[in-house]
């Protein structure tokens, strides 16, 4: 098994070469030795103390036609999610202004489709540029995109394309089998071209083995670009779906998961997301202490329970932890972005694409 570098956190560049026998060797440390490696690369890249808040609204509900099987919205299960039509603008706005009330900086919608029709696609622009005018960060998550379909939404104002991988690519035909792995990096390139932030990772606790989830860290993190955010999802077993009944996650490997994509991927966003409901405030800790530096935020993560916001708050004054600041940019249409898209962007798309790209000052 080859030695794990310990090279310091600091002067290593982010890698895209990782090994799988890398990426296992990692899992594979004494659980203190892997959160102390990858509390050190926490530190180096960000405030271990900060936190960044996001909400998520499910502006489209159910009816999907996909067989993901962990997903309560797919149209062939019998789990209790009643198929919705898209909600108008004023009503995803007037959420918006509540969930910024409430402390989130992000707000982040989610339709159940395949993928939009290109009809969809000036609605939905709509809606970012109204969220957006309320100095909110905004991300979007709709399925596949086409390469027009991603520049329409790029001009609109998004931040941030949700996209994930959601496992291995040698146990993706075991969940998911109405599109291939490709598919799914095939939208990614299409968002990254575009000029977008990519918000993109998986879910643990299905089933698969330690080798696999090293399987999902080692193509995220071997990606042409590290996605901006990484959601590390623990399974939600939801009746109805094929993935019901199936054995829980054993809580430190969960932990150990958010280590080795905070070590992988040291200046992305570790987000702890699906999940966060059935953990306990100390597996909460414990992810924190691994490098989780985002969560969402309120009481429904689209058709899942997610921890109430007062819940959440008690927890941070707890721990000394503190919402990440917006910081506010003159020149940025919209109002407030966050650092790590003001420090990352390298994009210039003209006009066109400026409402999301903060200028220098």
């Amino acid at each position: 098994m080859p030695a794990v570098r310990e090279t310091p956190a600091e002067a290593l560049p982010p890698r895209h070469d990782w090994s799988r026998a890398e990426v296992r060797a990692l899992f594979d440390l004494p659980l203190p030795e892997l959160m102390h490696r990858a509390a050190s690369v926490h530190r180096a890249h960000f405030d271990p103390a900060e936190v960044q808040v996001s909400t998520l609204l499910s502006v489209k509900t159910g009816g999907c036609p996909e067989d993901c099987g962990y997903c309560p919205q797919a149209a062939r299960y019998h789990t209790g999610v009643d198929a919705t039509k898209l909600m108008s603008t004023e009503a995803v706005v007037e959420k918006a202004r509540q969930a910024k009330a409430a402390g989130a900086s992000r707000f982040c919608m989610g339709a159940a489709w395949r993928s939009p029709k290109d009809r969809d696609i000036p609605k939905v622009a709509a809606m970012i540029r109204e969220v957006k005018s309320l100095g909110l960060e905004t991300c979007a998550t709709l399925g596949m995109l086409s390469g027009e379909q991603a520049g329409a939404l790029r001009e609109a104002g998004l931040d941030y394309y949700n996209h994930n991988l959601d496992t291995a690519p040698e146990f993706y035909n075991e969940i998911i089998h109405t599109r291939e792995f490709q598919d799914r990096l095939d939208t990614l390139g299409h968002v990254r071209d575009a000029g977008m932030k990519t918000c993109c990772g998986g879910i643990v606790g299905m089933g698969e083995s330690r080798e696999q989830r090293a399987g999902l860290l080692q193509t995220l993190a071997n990606l042409p670009a590290h996605p901006d955010s990484v959601p590390i999802n623990r399974l939600v077993q939801v009746e109805g779906t094929p993935l019901a009944g199936t054995v829980e996650l054993d809580p430190f490997e969960f932990v150990r998961t958010i280590a080795a994509a905070r070590i992988m991927m040291p200046r992305s966003m570790v987000r702890l997301s699906a999940g966060r409901e059935q953990m306990n405030d100390e597996l909460q800790a414990l992810c924190f202490l691994a490098g989780a530096n985002s969560i969402f935020y309120g009481e429904k993560l689209l058709t899942t329970g997610n921890p109430d916001t007062e819940r959440d708050m008690a927890l941070f004054e707890r721990l000394g932890l503190r919402p990440m600041p917006i910081i506010e940019q003159a020149h940025t249409p919209g109002g407030t972005v966050h650092a790590d898209i003001i420090d990352t962007d390298t994009h210039d798309h003209g006009a066109a694409g400026d409402c999301a790209k903060p200028r220098a000052a």
